[in-house]
């Protein structure tokens, strides 16, 4: 994708103790701080593919995750091992 804002700072998501290449998942906030600024999503393994949202979108999504609205995505996570949710997590 041409039209990237050369000056990103790509965030990976992986556990602290992550080793090796991945792939792993990389976030970048572009400029502006309202609901509309941009942020973008690739992976590792293809960093050229790029995934553009915008900041209310993103932060929607972050809500959701927490929240374990899309637990049911992921195989083999049970109740016992995942995080603890809600307003005493």
């Amino acid at each position: 994708m041409s039209d990237l804002p050369p000056d990103l700072t790509w965030e990976r998501a992986a556990p602290p103790d992550a080793t090796g290449p991945g792939p792993w998942i990389e976030i970048a906030f572009g400029e502006g701080d309202d609901g509309e600024a941009p942020v973008y999503i690739r992976e590792t393994s293809d960093p050229a593919n790029v995934v553009t949202t915008n900041r209310r979108k993103w932060d929607a999504f972050v809500l959701g995750v927490q929240a374990g609205e899309f637990d049911h995505f992921v195989e083999g996570v049970d109740d016992a091992t995942a995080p603890e949710t809600g307003p005493h997590a």
